[in-house]
C-alpha cells in the first residue's frame, strides 16, 4: 500500500497531497525561526543590526559592547560618550569590517594596538572628538586604509611616523585642529603617501609653508591640498603660490578663494585677502617658468595635468601631431605621457601643446622650450674663460696698487731726507750771506770754516744718495765760489776793525 502511495497521481488522490507537501514545509520554517533568533540574539543592547550592518549610534554608550558579530561590515558608534579605545576593545577579529564610524564622541587616547584585529579597514572616522596627539605608528596596521577623518579634534603633535605604512590612503581631513606645521613628509616626493590625493588641512593654526617644495609637487597632488582659513604670514612668495594654483583652476584655490588669509608685516597687522597682496605689497605678477636646453642634449616635457591618470596628446610648435607608435622619430610620446626629445636642436625650440582628456576633464596645457644654439660643454668652456678673465683683472688691479703704495723707500725717510736738505740750504745760505751772522774769533777760524764749507759742498748729490747728472759741472762751480769765498773772508776780517762793537761769548 505504501508503493502504491507514491506512485499515485496526487492530482487523484487526497490522501497522498498532505504527505508530500505538509512536511517540507514544517522543516523549512523551523530552519527559518532559528536563524531569525540567532540574528537577535547576537546583536548588541541598544543597538541595530541589519544584516552585515551593526549601529550603535546615539547608544549612550561609555564603552563598545563585547562579543560583536564576526560577519560585521560596518560598525557604528557615533554620537556616544566613549573617552577610550584600547587595544582590546574587540576580542574577535573582524576581517570582513571595512567601515568603522567613531564620529563625535569624547575620544582622548587611541591605542597603537586598537587596529590589529581590523586589518582589512578601509573607512575610518575619528572626527569631532578630544584627540591632541597622533602617537608613532598609531595607523600602521591599516594597510588597505583609504579614507580617514581626522577633523574637528585638539591635534597639535602629529608624528612624522603616525601615516607611515598607509600605502593605499588616498583623502585625509585634518581641518579644525591645532596644526602648526604643514605636514610636507606627507606629499613630498620621496616620503610622500603613494595614493594621497586629497589632503584637507584648512582651518588651522599654520603660519608658513614650504613655499618651494609646493612648488615642485605634482599638479594632481596640489589640485587636492586644501589650506584654506589659515591665517598666514603675508609675503610675495605665498602670493605668488596661491595665485598660480588659482589660474590652473585648482579645486583648492577656486573653491575657497575668498578663505585664504594673512597678516600684514608690522607696523600694520591687519588681516587681508592673499590674492590682494599685490596691492598691499606691490607684488609682481606671476610668470610661468620656461624650460631651456643645450644643444643636442635630451629633453623631457611633462604635461602637468590636474588629474593623475589622463590620455595625453602632444602637438609642436609647428602644429605636428606626436604620435606614439613611430619609434625612429627624434620626439616620442612617452608611457607616463610625457614628451621626450632625443637630441634637441635649436629649431626644436617654441610652444608645445599637451592635450589632456578624461572622463570628467579636458585640459590644454603650454610648454615654452627654449634650446641654446651651443652645446653645455661649450658653456662651462665659456664660463671658464670669464672667471680666468675676472681672476686676472683682479690680481692686476692688485699688483699696480702694491706698487703705487708700498714702494722700497718710505714717507717717513723722504720726510727725513727732506728736513736734512733744508739745514744744509740754511747754513749754506747763512755762510754766503754778506752780514755776519755767525760767530767768528778770529780770521782764521773763519778761513778753516769756509774750507769746511768747501769739501762738504763736494761731490754734488741728489736725493736718495744719488749722483745728479749735472755732477760734471761741480769744478766749474767751484771755482766760481772761490773768489767769493775770498771776499767773504775780507770782508769777516775787515768788520773785526770796523767801529761796530762784536761781542764774543765763551
Amino acid at each position: 500500500l505504501g508503493n502504491r502511495l507514491h506512485t499515485v497521481n496526487p492530482l487523484t488522490s487526497a490522501v497522498a497531497r498532505p504527505w508530500c507537501s505538509e512536511k517540507p514545509l514544517v522543516l523549512l520554517l523551523a530552519i527559518s525561526t532559528v536563524g531569525v533568533q540567532g540574528s537577535t540574539l547576537n546583536c548588541p543592547l541598544n543597538c541595530t543590526c541589519a544584516s552585515n550592518i551593526l549601529s550603535c549610534s546615539k547608544g549612550g554608550l561609555i564603552s563598545i559592547p563585547p562579543s560583536l558579530p564576526r560577519y560585521t561590515a560596518m560598525l557604528d558608534f557615533s554620537y556616544n560618550k566613549l573617552g577610550r579605545l584600547k587595544a582590546e576593545w574587540t576580542s574577535i577579529k573582524l576581517s570582513r569590517l571595512h567601515t568603522l564610524q567613531l564620529s563625535h564622541n569624547e575620544l582622548t587616547f587611541v591605542s597603537t594596538e586598537a587596529f590589529t584585529f581590523v586589518p582589512h579597514l578601509r573607512y575610518l572616522d575619528l572626527s569631532s572628538n578630544k584627540l591632541r596627539t597622533l602617537e608613532e605608528n598609531i595607523f600602521s596596521d591599516l594597510k588597505q586604509l583609504e579614507v580617514l577623518l581626522l577633523y574637528n579634534n585638539y591635534i597639535s603633535q602629529i608624528d612624522r611616523t603616525a601615516f607611515e605604512g598607509l600605502t593605499n590612503l588616498q583623502k585625509l581631513y585634518l581641518s579644525q585642529n591645532q596644526i602648526s606645521r604643514f605636514p610636507l613628509e606627507l606629499v613630498k616626493e620621496k616620503s610622500r603617501l603613494p595614493e594621497l590625493n586629497l589632503l584637507d588641512i584648512s582651518s588651522n593654526k599654520i603660519k608658513s609653508l614650504p613655499i618651494q617644495d609646493l612648488k615642485v609637487l605634482p599638479s594632481w597632488i596640489k589640485n587636492g591640498i586644501y589650506l584654506h582659513n589659515n591665517l598666514f604670514t603675508c609675503n610675495c612668495d605665498l602670493y605668488n603660490l596661491l595665485t598660480h594654483w588659482y589660474v590652473r583652476e585648482f579645486s583648492s584655490a577656486v573653491d575657497f578663494k575668498e578663505d585664504f588669509k594673512c597678516s600684514l608685516p608690522s607696523p600694520n597687522k591687519s588681516t587681508v585677502g592673499i590674492y590682494e597682496l599685490n596691492e598691499h605689497m606691490s607684488c609682481s605678477s606671476i610668470k610661468e617658468s620656461n624650460m631651456e636646453a643645450f644643444l643636442g642634449d635630451p629633453v623631457t616635457i611633462h604635461c602637468d595635468t590636474r588629474q593623475r591618470s589622463m590620455v595625453k596628446t602632444w602637438l609642436t610648435p609647428y602644429n605636428e601631431l606626436v604620435s606614439s607608435n613611430v619609434i625612429n622619430q627624434s620626439t616620442v610620446v612617452q608611457k607616463d605621457g610625457s614628451l621626450k626629445i632625443k637630441e634637441a636642436r635649436v629649431e626644436d625650440s617654441g610652444i608645445y601643446t599637451c592635450l589632456a582628456i578624461s572622463a570628467t576633464l579636458n585640459e590644454t596645457l603650454y610648454v615654452t622650450v627654449k634650446v641654446h644654439n651651443f652645446t653645455q660643454q661649450e658653456s662651462h668652456e665659456t664660463l671658464k674663460t670669464a672667471y680666468t678673465t675676472l681672476v686676472g683683472c683682479i690680481a692686476s688691479v692688485f699688483l699696480v696698487l702694491i706698487y703705487l703704495y708700498l714702494t722700497p723707500c718710505r714717507c717717513w725717510c723722504r720726510k727725513k731726507e727732506k728736513q736734512t736738505s733744508q739745514q744744509e740750504d740754511s747754513i749754506h745760505s747763512s755762510m754766503l750771506s754778506a752780514t755776519p751772522t755767525h760767530e767768528m774769533t778770529a780770521g782764521k777760524d773763519g778761513l778753516n770754516k769756509n774750507i769746511a764749507f768747501i769739501e762738504t759742498a763736494n761731490p754734488v748729490q741728489g736725493q736718495n744718495g744719488k749722483i745728479n747728472p749735472g755732477s760734471a759741472e761741480a769744478p766749474e762751480s767751484k771755482e766760481l765760489l772761490k773768489p767769493q769765498r775770498k771776499k767773504s773772508d775780507v770782508e769777516s776780517i775787515s768788520s773785526v776793525f770796523s767801529d761796530t762793537p762784536i761781542v764774543v761769548k765763551t
